[in-house]
């Protein structure tokens, strides 16, 4: 049973790089589909692969995104997983196609969705603006602000993995890139710039650079329609195989599904603390107290102190006396008995309970009853 990948818009499913990539699902837009044609779509993904991950941006439009939630709520399937990535629209159309590429893999649903987000630590996206007035998705100092209203200023802006704002030709300072081989994609929207393909390619040392188109929803995200969208990803898909595989792994205890991080995508439940913990001991290979004692100083489980029996009775007390509280305090004699004789009662009252117990009773008439006849 394979995993499809699901996107809202067209820009967001890139090109696959190899023959082996599958495509990427591209959901139409709730204003050109009805809610019955996009279930039958979804039905049908699902019976072909049997898993579904649809991503989408935090600039994806409330209609699509509420279609999408509506569309698991009607089928109540735990077989369709909604991501909402803080990726700029370009990097998550990179990150889309290393999905793709992973699916491939044996990998099952579960750590393949949990690999969302461990997988966008490692994609530096970024843009160049001509201002930054409107950008609410990464901190902009104050004087930032200010000079967005000079004519001519541009800035670079990196996003993720940690947000950075420079602006071009002020200083020798440059974007902080990745200390390993990138391959970067770009894509140009009314702004002429060489900046990214001269010199932050070279500085950063990027293998190859890939044009793509712009997106729709990268206006929204970065606030200006005039602006350079990159992203730098690891191109090799056997790195990006190791490095999900080399993190630890749990089971979900709701949908029994095995995963990578703290909580499962498809059910949204938390692994437990209990079950995380119990896990790393055993990777480590030793309980909680063999940890903080050395190896040498162990002692053999045949010297050990047996287990105490929980039927065998507890030993008295030291200096215990008959009559006096192990505290020195003398027993007290005056305290009622556990069970205490039932009161007697009088011989009227007896009388009377006797005879209400003998008497029949007769059912009282209710407006609802029918007259007897």
């Amino acid at each position: 049973m394979s995993t499809a990948i699901a996107v809202t818009s067209a820009e967001l499913a890139l090109p696959a790089v190899d023959p082996h990539t599958p495509a990427a699902h591209v959901l139409t837009p709730p204003d050109r589909q009805s809610l019955d044609d996009a279930l039958s779509q979804i039905r049908v993904i699902l019976d072909q692969h049997g898993y579904l991950i649809v991503l989408h941006t935090s600039a994806a439009s409330r209609a699509s995104v509420q279609r999408l939630y509506a569309i698991r709520s009607v089928l109540e399937s735990d077989r369709i997983a909604l991501v909402e990535s803080e990726l700029p629209p370009l990097a998550l159309a990179v990150l889309v196609r290393q999905l793709r590429q992973l699916s491939t893999a044996d990998l099952n649903p579960g750590v393949l969705a949990g690999a969302i987000r461990l997988l966008s630590y490692y994609i530096h996206a970024g843009a160049v603006l001509n201002s930054v007035s409107k950008l609410d998705n990464v901190p902009v100092p104050v004087s930032s602000h200010a000079r967005s209203w000079l004519p001519g200023s541009q800035f670079a802006v990196l996003a993720s993995p940690t947000p950075q704002l420079i602006k071009i030709g002020s200083g020798p300072e440059v974007l902080k890139g990745p200390d390993y081989t990138t391959c970067m994609t770009t894509a140009a929207g009314h702004f002429g710039s060489d900046w990214v393909s001269d010199t932050l390619a070279e500085r950063w040392r990027v293998a190859a650079l890939e044009p793509a188109p712009l997106p729709q929803e990268s206006a929204r995200w970065w606030g200006s329609g005039k602006l350079i969208e990159f992203a730098a990803a690891i191109p090799d898909i056997s790195m990006l195989y190791q490095l999900v595989c080399s993190v630890q792994r749990a089971l979900c205890h709701w949908c029994g599904l095995e995963l990578i991080g703290d909580r499962c995508v498809f059910c949204r439940a938390p692994v437990a603390a209990q079950a995380a913990a119990r896990q790393r001991a055993q990777d480590r290979g030793t309980g909680p107290a063999d940890r903080t004692t050395p190896p040498a100083e162990r002692a053999p489980a045949a010297e050990r102190a047996p287990a105490a029996d929980p039927r065998t009775p507890a030993p008295p007390l030291p200096h215990a006396r008959p009559g006096v509280h192990p505290g020195g305090q003398p027993e007290r004699t005056d305290r009622p008995a556990l069970n205490p004789s039932p009161p007697t009662v009088p011989p009227h009252a007896a009388s009377r309970l006797t005879q209400a117990r003998t008497t029949p009773l007769t059912p009282r008439r209710t407006p609802f009853d029918a007259p007897d006849p």
